[in-house]
């Protein structure tokens, strides 16, 4: 955990994120991240997307190096804590069989990839959902919206279970993900996700309104919706949402035990500092106008 704890002390945190969203430009910022870890992803002269991509597959370079430092179990529980990855891989591949023009290169996943490999060989949709169905991850049909909706939660679902010191994070994350698809996008959860969903949620997937969906959470996802009353603020509920665990996974990352605990702790707060980093080059980007705003929602402080 020494190593691991290391990780953590190169990162920029939330003054070095300050720092590179008042740049102003996003070539500024650039250039005020050549003392981090990203610098060796990016460069001058990106756009938004390369650059945010690149901070991005930093954390997921991170990630693999300490599944390096782990025994079996511990890489299983890393592998479900970075399900993301993996499911942006198949998103992308499900539209790049489905006719779009282009997609990213896939995220190089290593010893953390679930499916991936086989996944990454198909030629069709077709194809794609029967090495799907034939995953741990089975197919959860529809189009990509849904199919992207379905994999979250049940990657959501399956990390609750598997990793209980970080099943409270994977239900607030549920609670995020099912509020803005049904009540910012209007759309209904596709049968497949509504187990998943059901899990983290009870109830509460189906309810009517947003009213009565904050009402029926449980505790346990309940809270990453505090004090929101109206769908259309669910980005600053998320901003908290990664506020709060980044605190709950510097504590866990502090504790001196020989379990996933401190694992799941600096995990937390890598994923967290990308996530910020990210959000601060963008908004150098737009020319830092708005670094107050998010000031007040816990991104940059």
């Amino acid at each position: 955990m020494t190593r691991a704890r290391e990780l953590l002390g190169r990162c920029p945190g939330t003054a070095g994120a300050r720092r590179v969203a008042a740049g102003g430009t996003l070539d500024e910022a650039l250039r005020r991240l050549t003392t981090t870890p990203y610098q060796r992803r990016l460069a001058v002269g990106m756009s938004l997307p390369a650059a945010q991509r690149a901070v991005t597959a930093t954390l997921l370079w991170h990630l693999r190096v300490l599944a390096g430092w782990l025994p079996r179990r511990g890489v299983e529980c890393l592998r479900l804590l970075a399900s993301g990855f993996e499911i942006t891989n198949i998103e992308s591949r499900f539209r790049l069989l489905s006719g779009a023009a282009s997609e990213p290169p896939p995220y190089e996943l290593g010893a953390l990839a679930t499916a991936w490999r086989r996944l990454s060989h198909t030629t069709r949709p077709e194809g794609l959902r029967a090495a799907l169905a034939a995953s741990a991850w089975r197919d959860l049909g529809g189009t990509a919206a849904e199919l992207a909706v379905g994999l979250r939660l049940t990657a959501a679902a399956r990390t609750a279970v598997a990793v209980p010191c970080a099943s409270r994070w994977s239900a607030g994350r549920a609670a995020l993900l099912v509020a803005r698809e049904r009540f910012v996008h209007g759309r209904e959860l596709p049968a497949q996700a509504t187990g998943p969903a059901a899990r983290l949620l009870g109830v509460a997937h189906r309810a009517p309104d947003f009213r009565a969906f904050t009402r029926q959470l449980p505790p346990s996802a309940r809270w990453a919706l505090n004090d929101v009353d109206d769908p259309a603020d669910l980005w600053q509920a998320e901003g908290r949402w990664w506020r709060d665990i980044e605190q709950d996974g510097r504590g866990m990352a502090r504790r001196a035990r020989y379990d996933a605990i401190p694992v799941v702790g600096v995990v937390a707060v890598l994923s967290t500092d990308a996530w910020r980093t990210r959000a601060a080059l963008e908004l150098a980007a737009r020319g830092a106008s708005t670094l107050e705003g998010f000031d007040g929602f816990g991104v940059l402080g």
